[in-house]
């Protein structure tokens, strides 16, 4: 859980005034600007969750679901756009892969 709440810090600072990547990758999903903002108190709000779910593992639980269901609604973003590049199969579905994976390792 700490490596994926790492990731999601790091995530956030980036969209915090989004760099480059991430600019081009909410502008092919055509994800609209006026949510952007949104973004990075989303991402803080999931590694605090995360973080504190070492000591409450339901919080842990339900962080890391809700980060599964964020990079579902991700790709599903990605395929409707045509996205089909890197942006889907490295990050999104690799952020997949490893949310299922804490969800697998850290409470099955």
């Amino acid at each position: 859980m700490v490596v994926l709440a790492v990731i999601q810090l790091a995530d956030a600072i980036f969209c915090l005034k989004p760099l480059p990547f991430v600019r081009d990758c909410l502008t092919d999903v055509r994800f609209p600007r006026r949510w952007w903002p949104v973004l990075t108190p989303l991402k803080l709000a999931a590694a605090a969750g995360l973080v504190a779910g070492i000591w409450i593992p339901y919080l842990g639980l339900v962080t890391t679901l809700a980060l599964v269901a964020y990079f579902l609604a991700a790709i599903t973003a990605h395929v409707r756009a045509r996205d089909l590049g890197r942006n889907l199969f490295v990050n999104a579905i690799g952020m997949l892969v490893i949310c299922v994976g804490v969800a697998w390792w850290s409470f099955a």
